[in-house]
Formats: structure tokens, C-alpha cells, sequence
């Protein structure tokens, strides 16, 4: 095999509702030998499974279908472009259905192969009473009595089988996000599944897809700095069979494909950078290494790998009462404190009528003033505000307390502040879900392979029991002592570094990427485990870790128990927790004056 051989994977979707542009774009324009799609999330997962109970035709991502394939299968067909999704959802095969509708409705003939056994729904019965019993990773909880889902986070080796088998498109159902990529790779280059250094690159290169574009300049610090969002390229990785891989976007498209874009993408959605585990590697990001390869190109290299956990990852999803949330809008003077006011007096009330119908008080309340910069604690500074929008959010284990609250809004505007408007009609009710992650021996999760109805061998999953350890290496080195000396002054963080944060359950992670490396001392110094703790200790509960990632001069914080459950669970406006970095690039630091001598 060609030592210089690249394949050039498109990433057509970040998630169950991305915009419709991204294959025709990348079919057209991106000269791709594949397309991969990426639909799921933890949540998505339960609103399929809900819409499968309604119609048992659904349960999968329908755009993938009736958008993106219809819009591009006969392109696919005639260039030769195969294409890996995990559309398939909890119904893969009520997927696969429809695409072949499709393609008999386009007189279109293409192969295609289904991945199932992700859902251990059949197997919670006898896990009940399992020992050591089962618990939550993070909360060490017991299971849930009425779950909803449950699926293993399956790895790649099912798609390379199906890729192997001919298959023109692979359809799974719940595996990592990376594997529709790294089983591209393994198939066309031959990687074993012990190759742990690449496939630990591989998995990186489906890493930097999965989220779109976010690896072209979406959801960038520097936002100003990235041209024509209406025309933003989707990304492609061109892999060789070393594992390197350069990013990159179709031409005349806008956005940016840069080293700080890719490294805020790396870090997204991380734990610890030197032991990100998948089902079929844990890597080692720490040292990779990004490098400017050409106008809108950037080289990554350097990932590294080792044997897996004997273990899947399983998310299931139960639900836990109702919840539901409302808005309204205030205007004029004093526009905070008349919008905290009628939170409160919204909540007294409806808590009165609750008792008086003999219902329980709502289990949690919340109350939002968005426009106020409510979501940076101390450090806020909307002094002044003149518009402002109340959110109000509560649960309850009874639909019809929530159904109170929600008739109780609209007499707001009649009975309280001054400018009260924006009301956008009765708030719905709807079913609280939370998540509930645990781990899974492998040897009880069987992957099956169907190519167009005939099974495939699929070879059994890597059982090495690795260990996970060691962590990123914490080097805790501060500035020199020439430095300190200098008289100095205060800018905010974004001023020195780039950051990005993401969501895994109720945990935050902020990935923060230095602008230049002589500044990373300052930031090891004063951008601390315990200095981020106290900074956003009016979001986050419980401990905050940092990890240093040498490779790009970086530092990836975790924050457990910082989104208020997390998902549909969370009361929050920002439940995901998309904020959490822009919050924290508002945090003083101290620096030399000779840094900034125009703010001197």
C-alpha cells in the first residue's frame, strides 16, 4: 500500500437537526471518497425511542432520508462516494427501509448494511441482579425501575466488516461518534484491531468531524475573525495510512481551518486528554501536534494509543416527572428587579394553589434573568438593563401542578410590572428525562452485521483489560522569577487564550488553548483547579480537575456536577453547557504590562 494514498472523509452533520447544505456541499464541491454523519446525542436516542412508540416506522434520524439522501443519492451513486451515518437510531432497520424506498423511487441501486445490538433494553432484567450491582458512573446511583433506553456505545469494527462486505452505505445504531470514521479507515488502510497508535489518530480525525462545524470556525473565540457563515465550508480530513491527517473544507466556502479552530474541537467533549476512552482505543491527545499545512489546512499528528477497557460504555435514559419552562419579556426601568419580582411572586402563588389542591410543592424551581448576565454569578456586569427576559422553570412528579404553573403566567401582563410583554403562548409539559451512564462487560453486548439481508462475521470486540491510568500530567510550574517582578495588569482571559466548552451528562469540560506559547506559564500559574473552581462556583458543585495538554499548549478543565442535572434534566437555559467557556474567558488574570503596553 502507497505510503502517500490519502482518503478524504466529509463530515456532513454535527447532530439531528444540522443544516441541509453540508452534503450537497461536500458531494459537489469536497472531491470526498466518503461521507459520514453524526445524529446522535444522549437525549436523541429517548425522542426516538418516543417516536417509535407512536409509529413503529420511526425511531430514526428521518432527515438523513427525506433530506440529505434525497438530495444527493444519484451524485453518490455515480461518483462512487460510500457513506457511513448512525441515523439508524433505536430503529436501523426502519431506516435502512426507507433508503431503499428512496433509492427504488430514484431507480437507484446501492448496498446496504445495518449494525445492531446496541440496545441492552433485553438484558436490564438480569442486571438488576448482577453483582457487583450496577451503578452510575457518575453518582453511583442503583438503575432506574422504568428505563426508557439503553444502548452501548458500540466501536467501529462493525463498519469496517460492512465496508469489507461491499457495502455502499453502513446504517448503525448507537455507537461513539468517532467510529463512523475511524472503521473508514481501518477498512481502507488495513489497520488491525491493535494498531492502538492508529487508531487512536483515526479516532481523532472522527472526533474533529463529528460536531461539523466546528472544526471550520463554528463556535470560534475569535467569531469575528471567521469570513461568510452563510457559505461555511464542512470538514473533511484527508487521511494517510500512518494516521496523520490534514482538516480542511471545500473550496470557495467561508469559514476557517486553522490550529487554534481544530484544537477548541479536539478538546470539546473531552475528559481527560491522555485517556480518552472508546470502546476500541483509549488515546492519548496530550501530545498532538497541529501545524498550518496551506491557506485553510491544518496537519494533525501525534495522537497515541492503547489497549481498550473490557468494558462498553452504556447510556440509558429513564424518565423522572415533568417539567416545563416559560418566557416573557420586560421592559423599561429597573427591568431586573421587576423581572426577579414577578418570578417570585409567579412561584408564591402558584405554590399557594398547589396546597389548596392538595398537591406536593414543586420538586425544583428556577429562575432566569436572561439579558442580565445571571449565568456569570458574581462577576455580572448588566447594570442598567432596559430589556430583559424572565424564564421561569420547574418539575414535578404530576403533569397537572405544571399545567397550573403554566396557566399562571400570562396574567402577568395585566397584574404586575410595568412593560411586561413577550409572551409566546401556554408553556408546554413535558416529560423530565434524565440520563443514566454504567459500564458493561463486552463479552455481554454481541454487534451483529446484515448486508442487504445476509449476516455478516463480525470478529468479536478487544476484551484487553488496559489501565486507564496515567492522567495528563498536571505540571504545575509557574512563572519565572524575572517575571514576577514586572509591574503588571489586569485583562481578561480571552485576551491570552481560546476556549471552548461542551457537555457529557451533568459534567462541563472548558477546553482553554494559550494564544502563544510564552504565555502558558502565566496561565499554569494563575489559571488553577482551584482559581476556576471559586470563579464559577455559582454553576458548579462539585470538583473541578485540570489537565494539561502539552501538544497545543492547553488545559482541559472538568467540572462535575455543573449543569444542574445536565439535558432535559437541567433547569438551566444553558443545559449543555455551551456557555461555560465564554463565561470563564471573562476571569482576570494579571499580567506582565510589557504584554499589552497600549493598555499600559
Amino acid at each position: 500500500m502507497s505510503q502517500d494514498r490519502v482518503i478524504r472523509i466529509g463530515g456532513a452533520s454535527g447532530f439531528w437537526g444540522d443544516s441541509s447544505v453540508g452534503a450537497p456541499q461536500l458531494v459537489a464541491r469536497g472531491q470526498v471518497d466518503y461521507l459520514v454523519f453524526d445524529y446522535l446525542a444522549e437525549l436523541t436516542m429517548s425522542i426516538m425511542a418516543s417516536a417509535r412508540l407512536k409509529k413503529p416506522e420511526l425511531g430514526y434520524a428521518t432527515d438523513f432520508v427525506t433530506v440529505a439522501m434525497k438530495s444527493v443519492l444519484h451524485d453518490v451513486v455515480d461518483k462512487g462516494i460510500r457513506v457511513v451515518s448512525n441515523a439508524g437510531g433505536v430503529n436501523p432497520q426502519g431506516c435502512a427501509d426507507a433508503l431503499r424506498a428512496l433509492a427504488a423511487e430514484q431507480n437507484v441501486s446501492i448496498k446496504i448494511a445495518l449494525v445492531t445490538g446496541d440496545d441492552v433494553m433485553p438484558q436490564l432484567a438480569q442486571l438488576r441482579e448482577a453483582e457487583p450491582p450496577v451503578t452510575e458512573l457518575q453518582s453511583g446511583a442503583p438503575l432506574p425501575s422504568k428505563v426508557l433506553t439503553a444502548n452501548a456505545y458500540l466501536g467501529a469494527g462493525s463498519i469496517k466488516a460492512a465496508l469489507d462486505a461491499g457495502a455502499d452505505i453502513v446504517i448503525t445504531g448507537r455507537c461513539v461518534d468517532s467510529a463512523v470514521t475511524l472503521g473508514i479507515l481501518m477498512h481502507e488502510f488495513g489497520w488491525s484491531a491493535t494498531d492502538w497508535d492508529k487508531l487512536a489518530c483515526g479516532s481523532l480525525a472522527g472526533h474533529i468531524l463529528e460536531c461539523g462545524c466546528q472544526a471550520t470556525g463554528g463556535l470560534h473565540t475569535d467569531w469575528d475573525s471567521v469570513p461568510d457563515w452563510a457559505h461555511i465550508g464542512y470538514p473533511i480530513v484527508e487521511c494517510k495510512s500512518d494516521g496523520s491527517f490534514v482538516v480542511t473544507k471545500p473550496e470557495r466556502t467561508g469559514g476557517l481551518v486553522a490550529p487554534q479552530v481544530v484544537a477548541e474541537q479536539m478538546l470539546y467533549e473531552i475528559g481527560d486528554p491522555a485517556a480518552y476512552l472508546l470502546p476500541d482505543v483509549i488515546c492519548d491527545f496530550t501530545q498532538v501536534q497541529m501545524t498550518h499545512d496551506g491557506p485553510q489546512r491544518v496537519l494533525v499528528k501525534g495522537a497515541r494509543g492503547r489497549a481498550p477497557t473490557h468494558n462498553y460504555k452504556v447510556c440509558a435514559t429513564y424518565m423522572d416527572g415533568f417539567k416545563t419552562s416559560a418566557q416573557m419579556t420586560i421592559v423599561g426601568f429597573d427591568a431586573v428587579a421587576k423581572a426577579r419580582r414577578t418570578g417570585e411572586a409567579i412561584f408564591e402563588r402558584v405554590g399557594e394553589m398547589l396546597a389548596v389542591q392538595g398537591l406536593e410543592p414543586f420538586s425544583r424551581i428556577h429562575i432566569e434573568v436572561l439579558g442580565a448576565e445571571s449565568c456569570f454569578g458574581p462577576d455580572a456586569q448588566a447594570f442598567g438593563t432596559r430589556e430583559v427576559i424572565l424564564r421561569l422553570s420547574a418539575c414535578h412528579k404530576d403533569k397537572a401542578a405544571l399545567e397550573l404553573l403554566s396557566r399562571e403566567i400570562a396574567p402577568a401582563g395585566t397584574s404586575w410590572a410595568p412593560g411586561t410583554t413577550g409572551f409566546s403562548g401556554r408553556a408546554s409539559v413535558s416529560p423530565m428525562i434524565r440520563q443514566y451512564a454504567f459500564l458493561l462487560d463486552k463479552a455481554c453486548v454481541e454487534p451483529h452485521v446484515d448486508l442487504d439481508g445476509v449476516p455478516l462475521h463480525v470478529p468479536p470486540a478487544s476484551q484487553t483489560a488496559s489501565d486507564i491510568a496515567p492522567a495528563s500530567e498536571d505540571l504545575n510550574i509557574g512563572l519565572e522569577s524575572e517575571e514576577l517582578s514586572l509591574p503588571s495588569i489586569t485583562v481578561p482571559l480571552i485576551r491570552l487564550a481560546w476556549a471552548r466548552s461542551g457537555d457529557k451528562g451533568n459534567t462541563s469540560n472548558i477546553g482553554v488553548i494559550a494564544r502563544q506559547s510564552k504565555w502558558l506559564p502565566l496561565l499554569r500559574a494563575q489559571l488553577t483547579a482551584e482559581s476556576v473552581g471559586r470563579y464559577l462556583g455559582h454553576l458548579v458543585e462539585g470538583p473541578v480537575t485540570r489537565y494539561e495538554v502539552p501538544g497545543i499548549d492547553a488545559f482541559n478543565f472538568v467540572c462535575e456536577r455543573a449543569l444542574d442535572g445536565g439535558g432535559m434534566a437541567s433547569l438551566r437555559n444553558d443545559a449543555l453547557g455551551k456557555g461555560m467557556a465564554q463565561i470563564l474567558l471573562a476571569m482576570s488574570v494579571q499580567v506582565p504590562q510589557a504584554w499589552f503596553p497600549s493598555e499600559a
